[in-house]
């Protein structure tokens, strides 16, 4: 009897599933490249420096366009005014770090560091929920399902947001005082590794890890998902999707503002408009990652981190347009985004 050939090792092989990485995992694909290549350029220990780094920067930019993400997932609302969503929950988080909890951020004591950084992230939280509570209401719900008229009307509120920003705290830059315990770096075989950042890092991957398990296990999830793909079928069985959708836009509200706290504890001084600025990675990752996909957003997020201090540290004059042709690269190769989806 002839033999049976064993195809089972070889499409198991660890050589196949690489070839079948690039189609299969375009997004675990690339972040490995990303990651690789630049170990050939330059020494270990500086290589693992700015892989942390880079991971902080993306764990940060991911708090701010998760937000993003999640209403045009899950609600097709193209909010343009999520920058001044990041800038007021930097100006909030910075009222608690350097007037109300000043003592406790200048403190030595851990405990009183971390619950004054918990009262920021909470404030900021609040505060960008509470204004994107109002803000559904009176400018994005009369203009659901038109693009055009989200993209005039958000534009528009985000000013009168900024304005009001400059009316309450001024228009000058104000510094941020990085609590006591995140300042400084620990020192692991020769490298010094940032604490804020690394703390960054930690953040960052315990809200995408409760993102992606809200979404995907929860019954609120199915929910929202399902109010997606058949609102009408939904509310034959009785649920207000309206405000399904209601808690999904207040949520991204809030992720915005923690992101803009984390973010002003990383400069250490913020300005009005700094969410503006800001939204230029912010829809960079969007469209990197597929419109509307949380983990694509969470691996376009790391990405724009890792390229920034990459080629910053390799080339300098190319950082400014790092981030851009990171994204003209992707979109030649796969049009629709790493993981094409409109939901998560």
């Amino acid at each position: 009897m002839a033999a049976v050939p064993d195809t089972t090792a070889r499409t198991g092989s660890p050589w196949h599933w690489l070839t079948r990485l690039p189609s299969e995992r375009p997004h675990v694909f690339l972040l490995g490249v990303m990651m690789l290549l630049p170990l050939f350029m330059m020494s270990l220990n500086t290589w693992i420096v700015l892989t942390i780094s880079g991971l902080a920067m993306g764990a940060m930019v991911f708090l701010m366009a998760s937000g993003m993400s999640l209403t045009f997932g899950l609600m097709s609302v193209l909010n343009l005014a999520h920058g001044a969503f990041i800038s007021l929950g930097a100006f909030a988080g910075m009222t608690v770090l350097t007037f109300w909890l000043g003592d406790y951020a200048r403190s030595s004591s851990m405990a009183a560091n971390a619950f004054a950084i918990l009262a920021a992230l909470g404030l900021a939280g609040m505060v960008a929920g509470l204004l994107g509570l109002v803000f559904e209401r009176l400018v994005i719900r009369p203009v659901y399902g038109d693009h055009l008229k989200q993209i005039l009307v958000t534009v528009g509120g985000s000013i009168v947001v900024f304005e009001l920003i400059e009316v309450i705290w001024g228009h000058r830059e104000i510094p941020v005082p990085r609590p006591e315990a995140l300042r400084g770096a620990l020192i692991m075989g020769g490298m010094a590794l940032e604490k804020y950042r690394l703390a960054a890092v930690v953040v960052g991957v315990a809200v995408y890890a409760a993102l992606i398990w809200v979404i995907e296990r929860t019954r609120l999830g199915i929910l929202i998902r399902a109010g997606v793909e058949s609102r009408e079928m939904v509310e034959i069985h009785g649920y207000r999707i309206r405000m399904l959708f209601l808690g999904v836009f207040v949520a991204g509200s809030a992720l915005a503002g923690l992101g803009g706290v984390m973010w002003a504890m990383y400069r250490e001084i913020i300005f009005t408009h700094m969410g503006d600025e800001l939204m230029i990675s912010v829809i960079v990752v969007i469209i990197l990652g597929g419109l509307g996909s949380i983990r694509g957003c969470f691996y376009g997020a790391m990405l724009v981190g890792l390229v920034n201090l990459y080629v910053g540290y390799l080339e300098p004059r190319l950082a400014a347009v790092a981030t851009v042709g990171l994204m003209v690269a992707v979109l030649m190769w796969r049009p629709q985004g790493l993981i094409p989806v409109i939901k998560v």
